[in-house]
């Protein structure tokens, strides 16, 4: 169903918003002292609030390694070495999953916690399996509690920020939207800090103008992401059909702030896709890369499939089924699909008419290198 949010108002309407995903940041969740417990029972009594309206929740909460480095007395806050925050993350995970079962228990609820890695939710089993939890979860009444498990992703297997992680958790949940609470209002048509900076309060479709509006820099310095790491964060949302909000959540009950006084950016979505190509749009992890000249490029465009005759370079060392990107003479990323054939096959078969490849791998060949049903446009 593809979402009818219209306005930061819609967010508090359960017959609108029937299931949210709520994101927090660790500069929001951890100060100078220790956990912020009274922002936090602050939240978690909006979180109530919205599940007595009818609305199931979803926290992705940072903060595990930001914890377990107090408590570990580690420099750079947990994030000197990946070591240094592997550990960290082990510590301060158990104090982090606590902390939200304490609160959220005071108001009747149950917190359930789930580690995800970007296997998870890259691999279309993993995901299917994480999809079949959340549900259940969710039907059973439980609030679940998601973080990266960074006490065993490397930087290869990293989402690298929870924001990404809370589009790619609202697209297994089928969430209506994502409100990314971070230490700022929204998207501004520059940097903040430059005068005349204008809050934008609607956004319909992520354009390069946009991209250029984004700074990379965490005010907090906490975190590891940023306003480009948002930007990404709501292109894997968009392809899912799902609103994505971006608010202030350093402030006093800040989804109150964002939905009765309409302060923040909102992010509508395209319309929805099948669940299949909603998860091939929104992979972070591409294997690799095949470039199509301006004939493959426009059949593209109708529909068609990936034929081998239209591929003019193959990059990337991929396997069949390893998700792969298409790209234009420009280098410009037409598509993402799934590859019928592995890299050194695409390279002897590209160019070639599909009559020719049976004599040039010496077995029948499929009928494209990427299908129109496994490939997604972007």
């Amino acid at each position: 169903m593809t979402t009818r949010i219209a306005s930061l108002h819609n967010l508090a309407d359960p017959a609108l918003a029937p299931r949210l995903v709520i994101k927090v940041g660790s500069a929001l969740l951890v100060g100078p002292e220790g956990p912020r417990r009274a922002w936090l029972t602050g939240l978690v009594e909006e979180i109530a609030a919205a599940r007595a309206r009818g609305q199931d929740v979803i926290v992705v909460s940072s903060g595990a390694i930001a914890l377990g480095a107090r408590r570990l007395g580690l420099d750079k806050g947990g994030r000197g070495s990946l070591a240094d925050a592997q550990a960290a993350a082990a510590v301060g995970q158990i104090a982090l999953s606590g902390l939200w079962a304490e609160l959220l228990g005071a108001h009747g609820l149950t917190a359930a916690q789930l580690l995800l890695t970007l296997e998870d939710l890259e691999d279309r089993r993993r995901y299917l399996n994480a999809t079949a939890t959340l549900t259940r979860l969710l039907d059973a009444g439980a609030v679940p509690v998601i973080n990266e498990n960074d006490s065993v992703a490397t930087q290869e297997i990293r989402f690298g920020d929870n924001d990404r992680l809370a589009a790619r958790v609202a697209q297994a949940a089928r969430a209506s939207a994502v409100l990314l609470l971070s230490d700022i209002d929204g998207l501004y048509d520059r940097h903040p800090s430059e005068e005349g900076a204008r809050l934008l309060p609607l956004v319909k479709g992520i354009t390069p103008e946009i991209r250029a509006m984004a700074s990379p820099v965490s005010g907090s310095g906490m975190g590891s992401g940023g306003m480009i790491s948002k930007l990404q964060a709501v292109e894997i949302a968009e392809f899912a059909g799902i609103a994505l909000v971006i608010g202030q959540g350093n402030v006093d009950r800040p989804i109150t702030r964002i939905t009765q006084q309409g302060i923040g950016t909102l992010f509508l979505p395209r319309g929805r896709k099948q669940a299949r190509k909603a998860w091939l749009g929104g992979r972070l992890r591409l294997k690799g890369s095949l470039t199509v000249d301006a004939g493959a490029a426009r059949a593209l465009a109708k529909g068609a499939s990936l034929l081998a005759a239209g591929i003019t370079s193959v990059e990337g060392a991929f396997q069949r089924g390893d998700a792969v990107a298409v790209r234009g003479a420009d280098g410009a990323e037409l598509a993402r699909g799934l590859a019928e054939y592995d890299a050194a096959e695409c390279v002897a078969l590209m160019g070639h008419q599909s009559a020719d490849h049976a004599d040039i791998l010496g077995y029948s060949p499929r009928s494209a290198v990427v299908h129109r049903d496994q490939m997604v446009l972007v």
